[in-house]
Parts: structure tokens; C-alpha cells; sequence
């Protein structure tokens, strides 16, 4: 049976005041048209819905029945409809997304704090995921977009770079360079060499520069966190790479900047191309190009 919801309205308003003529006026339609709507009405459920008399209007046992349902329909769909709404007003919602782990555990706080500040609302979900499984999260669409350096094979992404910025190697004070306050990839494929795991974004950037100087390079060790990375440094077992935005505020290290040649990549948002993203995501994301490039 195909509902009607003109007539679904039409029966509710005779129902509720129990007349023709105000259900006609409320409607703001003629007597004859609603009349006519609850008779089409009766005629598809082959029931009597209401007792006509010349005084009032009374509904059957059936059109009593079928005020509690459609009451309680009409009551979903308009919950429904303001969920909607409230959604596409960003309002409230649900947003997936992943973000690498140098971005993560730096600007991003800050970020999701003004946005839940903002849209108390909305809720999120984040994965913190290496480079190439944050790819494969957004290519099966476990998540609404990713927050990541650009990388390569990333066909079928659509990419939108929000910052640049350089590589850095975190030095003891013993390490000396030819340049206070840089380093150069020939003096640093000499050095003892700490970098994230193989599948991060972070070590493909790297790699490629530092096998061109030194193809027989090896890397002692491989951690999966930056924070790792920079207490092994501190300790004294090599020299850190890491972006600039995974530099520490406070360590005994010293920042070198990578040059001869500069080492650097572009943070941004990554989706599926051609795929739109919920007015709540997009906000998110409107938050994470304007506060990403500030400082935490």
C-alpha cells in the first residue's frame, strides 16, 4: 500500500477536532477536498474511520486505532527530519577521521578542543594511524578523511595541503657540524641514525634523501613513536629526524636543521576523491586548517 501522508494529515486534523470543516479550515483547504481525502482514505483500508452525524464527528474503533499510529509515525519522521537538519546545521553528528602520530599527539589536542568547545554536540572518533594505514583506512572508508603528510600511490585521494615543514635532526651537544644550528645530509649519514618505523609517511620523506648520499646506510633503530624516538636520542643512542612539529618544547637535544638538500613535506586533509564530506566533517576540517599551522 502506497501512504498517503496528505491524507495521513487530513485524517489527523479531522480526528483531533473532531470536525470537517475546522480540519478543512486548518488545512487551509475547502470542505469537499478533505472530505473527499478521508473517503480515498477509507476506500484503500476498507474500514469506516469515522461516525458522521450532523452534529460532531467521532472516530470508529479502526480510526482510533489508526490515530495512535499514525500519531506515533508522524512523530518519528519529524524526529527524523530535525536530526537531519541539526546534522546538516552542525549541530550534532558523528565524525571518523585519522591523523598520523606526530600530528596527533602535537597540534591536534589543541584542535579538538576548540571544535568540541564549539560543537559540544558533534562526536568524534580518531585513529592514530601510521601513513600507509591511515591510506588504506580512508580507502576503505572506515573513516571520513585523514590528516597526514602527502605520500606517494595516493591515486583515487584528493589531497589538500594545509602546512609545510622542514625535517630536523635532534643532536646530543657532542655532535658537531659545519654550521651552528644545521646539518647537512652528508654529515648526517655519518651519525648513528634514529627514525620511525618503515610504514610511516615520515620515513619514506626521509629515506629517499638520505639512501641518495648513502646507499648502504642502515638504521639502528626503528621506533613507532616520536616520543620514543626523542628519549632514545636523549639517552644517547643517535640522532632523531623528525619534522618540525614533533619537536619537543623542552629536551637536552639540539634541533638541526636538515640542509644540502632540505628535507621537508606538506601536512594536509586526505578523502576520497569526488567524495563529499558531512557539513560536521567539513567544519572539522575548516578547524584544522586554521589552527594546524599555528604553534600548540
Amino acid at each position: 500500500m502506497n501512504v498517503n501522508l496528505k491524507l495521513m494529515h487530513s485524517f489527523l486534523l479531522v480526528a483531533e477536532h473532531s470536525s470537517f470543516r475546522e480540519a478543512a479550515e486548518r488545512a487551509n483547504r475547502s470542505l469537499p477536498a478533505v472530505s473527499m481525502q478521508i473517503k480515498q482514505l477509507e476506500a484503500q483500508l476498507g474500514v469506516t474511520l469515522f461516525h458522521r452525524t450532523t452534529r460532531k464527528v467521532d472516530l470508529t474503533r479502526e480510526g482510533e486505532q489508526l490515530l495512535i499510529r499514525v500519531r506515533k509515525s508522524l512523530a518519528e519522521i519529524e524526529s527524523g527530519l530535525l536530526e537531519i537538519k541539526s546534522a546538516a546545521g552542525i549541530e550534532s553528528g558523528q565524525i571518523n577521521f585519522a591523523c598520523v602520530p606526530t600530528v596527533a599527539s602535537t597540534r591536534l589536542p589543541a584542535i579538538l578542543a576548540a571544535f568540541h568547545k564549539a560543537h559540544p554536540a558533534v562526536s568524534l572518533s580518531l585513529r592514530e594511524l601510521a601513513g600507509k594505514d591511515l591510506l588504506e583506512a580512508v580507502r576503505r572508508r572506515d573513516v571520513d578523511f585523514g590528516l597526514c603528510p602527502r605520500m606517494e600511490k595516493m591515486s583515487g585521494f584528493s589531497f589538500h595541503p594545509i602546512l609545510e615543514e622542514n625535517y630536523f635532526a635532534l643532536a646530543p651537544a657532542s655532535v658537531k657540524t659545519a654550521r651552528k644550528g644545521r646539518i647537512t645530509v652528508a654529515e648526517l649519514v655519518q651519525q648513528p641514525l634514529l627514525e620511525l618505523a618503515a610504514n610511516s609517511a615520515l620515513r619514506d620523506h626521509v629515506d629517499r634523501v638520505l639512501k641518495a648520499h648513502s646507499p648502504e646506510r642502515e638504521t639502528r633503530f626503528e621506533m613507532m613513536q616520536a616520543t620514543t624516538l626523542v628519549a632514545m636520542a636523549e639517552a644517547g643512542m643517535g640522532v632523531a629526524l623528525l619534522p618540525a612539529i614533533a619537536i619537543p618544547a623542552t629536551t637536552i637535544l639540539k634541533p638541526l636543521l636538515i640542509v644540502e638538500p632540505k628535507i621537508s613535506r606538506e601536512i594536509g586533509i586526505i578523502s576520497i576523491k569526488a567524495h563529499s564530506l558531512s557539513p560536521a566533517a567539513a567544519r572539522l576540517t575548516s578547524f584544522i586548517e586554521r589552527m594546524l599551522p599555528g604553534k600548540p
